[in-house]
């Protein structure tokens, strides 16, 4: 019985502190720590103590299970969410400029790069380098 009311407790705890971050507008943080929260409540509803004999008609138990599968899949959802973000976070100021794929073009990049000489090996093409070296005095 106590058992059951700390688990309780702990789960409205955390689901107030979901609550709060949600308010935040922290909504991936606020999904993880509402199933985080969820876990302990779905124990006490399978009676995971005494599952071997409750779990078979036990209503309350299978409803335990829906909310372990609920928190099963808030946690893969918060997982989807990080990889199609890359696993970076987003920054509001702007000032950081975007990352720009490897294999794009140098365009896009910003670079423009230096057409070779006549005669010349386009990776021995040293002018932009050069220009940069005398411009600094060396």
């Amino acid at each position: 019985m106590l058992a059951e009311t700390i688990c309780s407790a702990v789960s409205a705890a955390g689901l107030g502190i979901a609550a709060i971050a949600a308010y935040r507008k922290r909504f991936l943080s606020a999904a993880r720590i509402a199933a985080y929260s969820l876990v302990p409540l779905g124990l006490v509803m399978t009676g995971a103590v005494e599952w071997i004999v409750d779990t078979a008609f036990s209503p309350v138990a299978w409803a335990g299970f829906g909310v372990l599968g609920l928190a099963f899949l808030l946690f893969l959802s918060t997982r989807a969410v990080e990889r199609r973000r890359g696993g970076r976070r987003e920054t509001t100021g702007g000032a950081e400029p975007k990352a720009v794929a490897p294999a794009a073009s140098a365009s896009s990049r910003g670079v423009t790069a230096a057409k070779p000489r006549a005669g010349q090996a386009s990776g021995e093409d040293f002018s932009d380098i050069e220009a940069i070296l005398k411009k600094h005095g060396i």
